[in-house]
């Protein structure tokens, strides 16, 4: 018992490296795929062509691939970072890709007449989307965000590739230190709560912006 309770208390502090990837990588990447996808429907041609790249790339190459760019590649040119900051900076650059064709598709699917209207009405862009678009974007948008949100944690394996502490590196060390399955079971569990956690969280909030 007591050899089970300190593989759990070592995992915990493993899931702090997951939990801090995940937390700050959705904080970064949210709003920044917003602004992608309004630079996406920019009039203006260059700007929608290059994040159109960037989106591009960043859906078109593996996730461990940008992973291992950042952590190896970078520091050849001269850019130096620390480990948490390069596991950051590939996922937010990652998810915020795949948030902002979210946003994308859910402002494409308003209609017209709803700018025209708001136009007419003598709201300038700005105010039109804070207070007529976004709310309807938000409610569209919040299952495939879900998904996304879930597919996050589930990536923040890929970190073990760094040699970071992360929840899988510290159940992998164990399991060859200790010759046992159960820190691969007992990692299995902490990932399905966290994924419960967050599935009962988006269904709440569904639920809510569902009634309008």
């Amino acid at each position: 018992m007591d050899k089970l309770l300190d593989t759990v208390l070592q995992m915990l502090e493993g899931s702090q490296i997951t939990l801090e990837i995940f937390c700050i990588t959705l904080v970064l990447a949210l709003p920044l795929g917003m602004l992608v996808a309004l630079g996406r429907l920019s009039p203006v041609r260059p700007l929608s062509r290059l994040l159109e790249l960037y989106i591009w790339l960043m859906r078109g190459t593996p996730l461990m691939l940008q992973l291992l760019f950042v952590y190896f590649a970078l520091p050849m040119v001269g850019v130096r970072l620390p480990d948490i900051a390069a596991a950051l900076l590939a996922f937010t650059l990652n998810y915020a890709a795949y948030f902002a064709e979210i946003f994308r598709a859910g402002i494409s699917a308003v209609p017209k007449g709803q700018y025209e209207a708001a136009k007419t009405l003598g709201m300038s862009y700005p105010l039109t989307m804070r207070r007529v678009i976004f709310p309807q974007v938000f409610r569209m948008v919040l299952p495939p965000v879900s998904n996304e949100t879930i597919n996050l944690v589930k990536d923040t394996s890929l970190v073990y590739i760094l040699a970071m502490n992360d929840l899988l590196r510290v159940a992998r060390t164990i399991v060859q230190r200790e010759f046992d399955m159960t820190p691969f079971l007992i990692a299995a569990v902490f990932y399905l709560v966290m994924t419960a956690v967050l599935t009962w969280g988006f269904k709440k909030l569904e639920a809510h912006y569902g009634k309008y």
